[in-house]
């Protein structure tokens, strides 16, 4: 495995594998590495000859009064992880190298695809990950590239990116890895204290209990999930969404149609953590 920190580095080693006719599979990270990333890396290996990990805390996806200084790092450690599941190349920038130390004259904006969910709780957000992904493909022009499913609607807004940016690769968005308990694994699981830990599955289980009985044919989930966000508050959460959205439009929706896919989506706050989940429908 090599460690490649610029940008030249990195397509010269890529350049060499494609001259050798490999495929190339990338895994966007922001490092502090768990069995979800890796996962993504092991679903990486059966989708191309080589994988491609970036270890990269992208400071454009941050909002002012977020947790861009406090995000967990660990680069040994997350170096050691991708040897072990046989990463080829870790790309590993830093700031000057993804975004210079100039002026800027030129912004990706969004529309209308983040305006609810995680876009509408965070102003910015998706325009910063738009941005770096796009450099990201340009830098390594994979054949395909792994996200976990967990990030949903970034997935949905990558996906259009690629298709209107005509980028040439193919996007996979891996299942969502859990702990036992059924919490969806995160970086950000580490700041819970232990009584928080505890409880912390329960989103996903208020999102499974809005499933079953959507499946048992309620198509106006309204008061259901009034009812849960009603159940998470009496134990220690704090409520930013939960709602089912159009996997299109990803606007929330008020009545569904059999036929159309929906997400069943989740975000709560536990203590000074932000978690988030969902659950796909195909109805």
């Amino acid at each position: 495995m090599k460690q490649c920190s610029s940008i030249d580095d990195i397509r010269s080693e890529i350049s060499a594998l494609k001259k050798q006719g490999k495929t190339i599979a990338f895994v966007p990270t922001m490092g502090a590495l768990h069995e979800g990333h890796l996962s993504l890396m092991r679903l990486a290996k059966e989708k191309a000859d080589e994988v491609v990990v970036s270890i990269y805390v992208n400071p454009e996806q941050f909002g002012p009064n977020e947790d861009f200084e406090d995000y967990p790092r660990q680069l040994q450690d997350d170096l050691d992880a991708c040897e072990q599941e046989g990463v080829s190349l870790v790309f590993t920038p830093n700031d000057k190298v993804m975004y210079g130390s100039g002026e800027k004259y030129f912004r990706i904006e969004l529309d209308t695809l983040n305006e609810h969910m995680d876009g509408g709780s965070r102003p910015g957000f998706f325009e910063g990950i738009v941005l770096v992904v796009n450099k990201f493909f340009n830098i390594i022009e994979p054949d395909v590239a792994i996200f976990g499913q967990k990030d949903i609607q970034q997935f949905q807004i990558l996906k259009q990116m690629v298709y209107e940016f005509n980028h040439n690769i193919e996007l996979i968005a891996a299942p969502i890895a859990r702990a036992n308990d059924g919490l969806a694994l995160s970086s950000r699981n580490a700041y819970l204290s232990d009584e928080e830990r505890k409880i912390a599955p329960s989103l996903y289980r208020a999102l499974q209990y809005v499933e079953r009985q959507i499946k048992d044919g309620v198509m106006e989930p309204k008061l259901l999930l009034n009812h849960q966000q009603d159940e998470l508050e009496a134990k220690g959460f704090k409520n930013d969404y939960l709602n089912v959205f159009s996997m299109k439009t990803m606007h929330p929706v008020k009545k569904l149609q059999p036929g159309n896919s929906y997400i069943l989506a989740g975000a709560v706050y536990l203590g000074k953590t932000r978690l988030i989940d969902n659950i796909i429908l195909d109805l």
